[in-house]
């Protein structure tokens, strides 16, 4: 479909702005299940959806594959009709970004199914009983954004996917385990091996859960429960709706001292030159040393701040409109790696995978641990099973005992993991 023919057809129509959105996705998955090759998968995608405004009021409208033109136009008009008026989100600046070349290496099935294999030899020789599942995949991905006010802007990625999972079961006991990454790089799926072969061995033993408010470690998988929360603070809707606890906090400390948070745009694998209005990304300073220095936002609710917009306006979907998203979120490092963190602790509960959400604007959760250990005396004494734990997020990150510094990306949020007070344990 012609986004430069959709743009013309829907001004004609009388449209007073238009804007088209496309997005193709290529992959090809290798998925393992209990110990083998299960299938080989290649999906290719493509999609478009249209925003125009007619007397002020929008109309989205999204097509699949091939479909007339005037059909999805005819379609968007119709949507606008339901719509209260609203000033039009376009980008009016010259064009972002126009780059057709490719980050990252495509990677021949045969590499991919290697991979697998030999990471799943890797865990078994280790631990013979062990059922292993896994998913390596190779995505390309382009995006394309042009408006009636001129904007046209492109990019386009291939990243590599890669996922483990380990099922132990031992009589009536059952543990599962799992890591991955997302790289532009060369895969390195032995790193993860070996954080499946650590977790394996910390879980040969069971152990009773400490109670009470104790010190909890969060490794970098875990971690991100506190993130979220933190991320959803800084975003500049929730200031207008006011239900951001740091709606009127700015040049104030709200967290720990210990605490830098940023965006960078420009760190693989989750680098993005624009949003999805066609902003040019950038980098934001949001907390540093504690104290917090800015939100993010998109056009919309920069106007309503009377701000720029930070470019961090993106959709979860085609069918959605663009909404405040951070990019990359950065996360300081401090000193010493997990077992160094581990050994600081003289009685704690270390949280590696929990169960569900939990997380809330309020900071308030509870959440079931999923894989978690105790540890007494700075060494691991065991798997800890049926415990909870609860508490406030931003109360708990005033209270940062240790950052570690093996940052590592979980979905796009770049971690440590960190030691906090002031959370309960319930076993």
């Amino acid at each position: 479909m012609n986004p430069e023919q959709l743009i013309d057809l829907s001004l004609k129509s009388g449209a007073s702005h238009a804007e088209v959105y496309q997005s193709r996705a290529f992959s090809r998955p290798v998925f393992f299940e209990a110990n083998r090759l299960k299938q080989l998968e290649s999906s290719q995608s493509e999609g478009v959806a249209l925003r125009i405004w007619y007397d002020n009021r929008p109309g989205l409208a999204v097509a699949y594959g091939e479909v007339p033109p005037e059909t999805l136009i005819e379609k968007a008009f119709a949507l606008s009709a339901l719509n209260p008026p609203e000033i039009p989100e376009l980008n009016s600046s010259s064009p972002v970004i126009s780059s057709q070349k490719q980050e990252g290496e495509i990677l021949p099935l045969e590499t991919l199914i290697e991979m697998g294999k030999r990471a799943i030899c890797q865990l078994r020789d280790a631990y013979p009983d062990i059922l292993c599942s896994g998913e390596f995949e190779c995505e390309i991905d382009t995006t394309f954004l042009m408006n009636s006010l001129g904007l046209y802007g492109e990019y386009a990625d291939i990243s590599t996917h890669y996922y483990l999972g380990v099922e132990w079961i031992r009589g009536e006991d059952f543990l599962g385990v799992y890591d991955g990454e997302c790289t532009q790089h060369q895969p390195q799926p032995e790193k993860i091996v070996k954080q499946l072969l650590k977790r394996l061995e910390w879980a040969q033993t069971n152990s009773d859960s400490p109670t009470g408010k104790i010190p909890i470690l969060f490794t970098t998988k875990a971690a991100k429960l506190l993130w979220r929360t933190v991320a959803d603070a800084l975003n500049s809707k929730r200031v207008i709706e006011n239900a951001s606890p740091w709606s009127n906090r700015q040049g104030e400390p709200v967290i720990s001292s210990q605490i830098t948070l940023f965006q960078d745009p420009n760190v693989v694998p989750y680098n993005c030159p624009f949003d999805d209005e066609g902003t040019a990304s950038q980098s934001l300073s949001l907390i540093t040393n504690g104290v917090l220095k800015q939100f993010y936002s998109d056009r919309k609710t920069a106007r309503q701040l009377n701000l720029e917009s930070s470019g961090n306006g993106f959709r979860s979907d085609l069918g959605t409109y663009p909404t405040p998203s951070l990019i990359n979120l950065m996360v300081n490092q401090g000193q010493g790696d997990l077992e160094a963190l581990i050994s600081t602790l003289d009685e704690g509960l270390i949280i590696d995978q929990i169960l569900g959400g939990g997380d809330d604007i309020s900071g308030d959760f509870s959440v079931n641990i999923d894989l978690g250990y105790r540890v007494e005396k700075g060494q691991i004494t065991g798997r800890v099973k049926d415990t909870m734990v609860a508490g406030n997020v931003y109360a708990a990150l005033k209270q940062v005992r240790q950052l570690g510094e093996d940052n590592r990306w979980q979905g796009s949020c770049y971690t440590p993991s960190l030691i906090v007070e002031g959370l309960s344990v319930v076993g």
